[in-house]
C-alpha cells in the first residue's frame, strides 16, 4: 500500500543526515520545507507579530525556532525502513525534541511511477 509520510524533524541540524538516511533505505523522492511549530513561536509572537517573527528568523537564518517538514510517497516495505533510519539518527521519536513522524493512506497516485514500481499507475501500466 502507497503511503505519504511526513515527518516534523526538531533539529534542523539533522536535515542531512536524515535525508541521505532515507535515501539509502529507497526513497526515491521527497520535498522539505522549513516550518514553524507553535511551540517555537510561543512567547516570541503575539496576535499580529507572527508573520513578523517568520519572517525576522528567515532574514537572520536562525533556526533555533524552526523545524523542516519532510514529505515522501512510498509503499508500506520502505516506511519500515525509514523509521528505524530515522531514530539512528534522532533518537527514539517517542523521546522529547526529536520530531514526528507519520503515514496518512493515499488512495490515488499520479506521477508515481517513475519512482515506485508498487504505484498502482505503474502496475496498471504493464
Amino acid at each position: 500500500m502507497i503511503q505519504l509520510l511526513i515527518m516534523v524533524l526538531d533539529d534542523p541540524a539533522l536535515l542531512n543526515q536524515v535525508l541521505e538516511a532515507w535515501l539509502d533505505v529507497g526513497v526515491r523522492g521527497l520535498t522539505v520545507l522549513d516550518s514553524t511549530g507553535v511551540e517555537g513561536a510561543r512567547g516570541l509572537a503575539r496576535g499580529n507579530d507572527l508573520p513578523t517573527f517568520l519572517g525576522f528568523c528567515r532574514l537572520s537564518r536562525t533556526d533555533q525556532h524552526g523545524h523542516y517538514t519532510l514529505f515522501t510517497v512510498a509503499d508500506a516495505e520502505t516506511i519500515q525502513r525509514i523509521v528505524p533510519a530515522t531514530e539512528a539518527i534522532v533518537g527514539d521519536l517517542n523521546a522529547p525534541h526529536t520530531g514526528i513522524l507519520f503515514t496518512l493512506p493515499v488512495n490515488q497516485v499520479w506521477g508515481l511511477a517513475k519512482y515506485c514500481p508498487q504505484a498502482p499507475e505503474a502496475q496498471e501500466a504493464k
